[in-house]
């Protein structure tokens, strides 16, 4: 329950957030064209708070918060005085109502780019992609590539971490080979390497994109010494302490704690025998592990952690910018978000992405409150993916987004008279059905992922 109401809390953060960044896209562009904005308003429904301006303009926080509105002074919709005419938005030229529809989506992704700019600023840790191992036979290993060596560019991507390595995957999806460069530590240079990608399998909701062609990132190895014991936990139960090095279970040795984990997933409420190694002697304790729920699965668990050995320090290095230098690495970081959401889309429709892998309000959700409870930075990081993704689908041409509208006025502009109102009318009709059915399909998505 708390996690729902976490999860819950921090979407409707975010999607305030965003929605105010988009709506705030157009108000300001309208402003700036002269024209009246009546309400500005984030969420629909009952207004829970509402105040008016010097210039007439009431700004509304309403009751449903998954959307929002700028509503501006329009002919089209009601009668507007002489005097006022000219405030009103269908008398504007072709390249103001232009403007004003294009800075919403173009509203969220500066907001991409002052969102990476901050993390940029502010620093974060960042891990080299230096692959760990590489599975036999696998497509990564087909292709020549080898353990220890540092992506340095994926699909045209240059990678300085596994995020835009992932992003350089992803963008291969549908496509017949994948082009990695790779910088080997042994030759001391870089090469290309073609994956071929005719046998991949991948599925974005459960798999990585990295695992499935054959690629472990490199992590530190894992000791068998604990390094913490959980309160009141099986572990503490059984007189464990952190510090303690498991020796073997059930007399049977143990050589890397994924055997350890093996034994205690596998003998849920079963006495097991572990025998320690604890201030240079030996002494064997009674552990029994307690349960919880894995897949659907109950499996054993002792409530420890184990010791990691230490990483490389030149795997590990702090990604900060001055403000200056940050704004390009911002722009490049949202370009390759904008490029990599462009090209799913795209493959959305040719039906080299399927169409299960669409996630609604549900994954969101889970998202946002995963990225909150890791920090500012990881959830600033979640606001710029989303936001961009946002600014996208707004872009797409169905009439009743950003992007109908804009096809509107392309035409216009080419034909130079506006499309009858009938015709766009029936075109909203469309865009409302298409829209209300791929918001279903993602629902649908989201509620068979639970």
């Amino acid at each position: 329950m708390t996690a729902l109401l976490w999860n819950a809390g921090a979407l409707i953060v975010a999607l305030g957030i965003l929605i105010a960044v988009h709506e705030y896209g157009h108000f300001w562009v309208a402003r700036r064209c002269g024209v009246h904005v009546e309400r500005f308003s984030i969420g629909f429904g009952k207004a829970l708070w509402s105040r008016t301006d010097k210039r007439g303009t009431e700004y509304t926080l309403a009751l449903i918060p998954l959307g929002g509105y700028v509503k501006m002074l329009d002919e089209r919709v009601e009668p507007v005085p002489e005097a006022r005419r000219h405030e009103a938005f269908n008398n504007k030229k072709l390249w103001q109502r232009t403007a004003i529809v294009a800075a919403g989506p173009l509203a969220n992704f500066l907001f991409a780019i002052f969102a990476y700019w901050v993390i940029f600023v502010g620093g974060v840790p960042t891990v080299k992609p230096v692959i760990g191992e590489i599975a036999p036979n696998s497509i990564a290993a087909q292709a020549g590539i080898a353990p220890g060596m540092e992506l340095t560019s994926v699909s045209g991507i240059k990678t300085a971490d596994w995020e835009a390595v992932t992003l350089g995957i992803a963008s291969a999806i549908g496509e017949e080979d994948l082009l990695i460069t790779a910088y080997s530590p042994e030759t001391m240079q870089e090469r290309e390497y073609r994956l071929a990608l005719d046998t991949w399998q991948y599925e974005p909701d459960t798999d990585s994109p990295i695992i499935t062609l054959g690629m472990t990132p490199y992590r530190p190895a894992i000791t068998t010494q604990l390094a913490q014991v959980m309160d009141e936990g099986a572990a503490q139960q059984a007189g464990l302490l952190a510090g303690d090095t498991i020796l073997a279970i059930n007399t049977q040795p143990v050589s890397s704690w994924d055997d350890i984990v093996n034994w205690v997933q596998s003998n849920p409420n079963q006495a097991l025998s572990v025998l320690i190694e604890r201030d240079g002697g030996q002494q064997t304790l009674t552990l029994t592990p307690g349960t919880r729920e894995r897949d659907e699965e109950v499996v054993g668990y002792a409530g420890f952690s184990p010791v990691f050995e230490e990483w490389p320090e030149d795997y590990l290095y702090d990604r900060q910018y001055n403000p200056l230098v940050a704004v390009g690495k911002a722009t490049e970081r949202t370009w390759q978000l904008v490029h990599v959401t462009f090209a799913m889309v795209k493959k959305l429709f040719t039906g080299d992405v399927a169409i299960d892998n669409l996630s609604g309000p549900i994954s969101i959700a889970k998202g946002a409150g995963a990225t909150a409870g890791f920090g500012l930075f990881s959830f600033l990081g979640f606001l710029a993916l989303i936001s961009v993704n946002l600014g996208i689908v707004n872009l797409l041409p169905l009439p009743i987004l950003d992007g109908g509208h804009l096809l509107f006025y392309a035409i216009e502009g080419i034909t130079r008279r506006p499309v009858p109102e009938k015709v766009q009318e029936v075109g909203y009709r469309i865009g409302s059905v298409l829209l209300m059915a791929i918001m279903a399909i993602a629902l649908f998505n989201d509620i068979t992922r639970l």
